[in-house]
């Protein structure tokens, strides 16, 4: 497969008008990988990026094969047992009077994050009992969110972070291939097709925690102080933002601190100190 300059430049400006991700040149074997099937298909890169103008849906085609979907149940398992330990019990104490937790897990790929998050609350249920557990995962990728709502993995996606007695408890063998995750665990996450750029982002002041991992990685800087504004402005005040280890908030936006307690989170950051920021 040989790629030229052009259509490079041409797929990859593709996919950031869509979806605000930046394909570095760097990662230009992307490219070559994800459309395999395209090529062989229109016979050459060059003929595949011609066909894009008259094609609507090839270009929504394309534009998912580009999207790195990668993830598995409790991702960098350490930092799920800060978030969902120390973490979490402190929001379980200034929220002890509502009993109401929003959790945004944003761009959740297939769902698997958002899930693992599910199965912590569900094996704790007297820890719970009389709260309201709202969980909301989303994704710009419409097969990736379609995928997490029917909550059906291959074998090697359920032995990837879950402990044997959690695949037991929470997923049936369908076909000696796939495995379907338990109604009761599905039933706790909501799904949407939503862009991080989006113009219409969740209800502001309402997640409690955010989770928004190895996204901002893909995006220019510009980009990435929206995306935080965003999440910002769907922040509750006092909320935990969590990301991907080669992330950060330093250098990058003042409307989240640093957590001095859990090292590796982020807080909200109050009115008082952003507005200092701006000054």
């Amino acid at each position: 497969m040989e790629l030229s300059d052009a259509s490079a430049r041409i797929l990859a400006g593709l996919l950031e008008a869509r979806t605000g991700q930046r394909l570095a040149v760097s990662r230009r074997w992307r490219i070559e990988s994800a459309l395999q099937p395209f090529v062989r298909d229109y016979g050459s890169p060059d003929r595949l990026v011609a066909a894009l103008a008259r094609e609507p849906m090839l270009a929504e085609a394309v534009v998912e094969a580009l999207l790195n979907n990668e993830t598995f149940f409790y991702r960098d398992r350490p930092a799920f047992d800060l978030l969902l330990g120390p973490a979490l019990s402190r929001v379980e104490r200034t929220r002890a009077q509502a009993k109401r937790l929003r959790i945004w897990c944003a761009g959740c790929s297939t769902g698997q994050e958002a899930y693992s998050i599910a199965m912590r609350f569900a094996e704790q249920k007297t820890r719970w009992a009389g709260w309201t557990i709202d969980i909301l995962g989303t994704d710009v990728s419409r097969a990736a969110v379609e995928k997490a709502r029917k909550g059906v993995y291959t074998q090697f996606e359920v032995q990837r972070g879950l402990a044997v007695t959690q695949m037991m408890r929470w997923f049936a063998e369908q076909d000696g291939q796939t495995w379907q995750l338990a109604d009761e665990i599905r039933r706790m996450v909501r799904f949407e097709i939503r862009s991080l750029l989006d113009l219409a982002p969740p209800p502001p002041a309402s997640f409690d925690m955010i989770l928004c991992r190895n996204v901002l990685l893909y995006f220019c800087a510009e980009r990435r102080r929206t995306v935080f504004s965003r999440l910002a402005g769907a922040a509750a005040p006092d909320s935990l933002l969590m990301l991907g280890a080669g992330e950060t908030v330093i250098g990058q936006t003042d409307a989240f601190v640093t957590d001095p307690d859990c090292r590796g989170l982020y807080l909200r950051a109050p009115e008082p100190h952003r507005l200092a920021a701006a000054s």
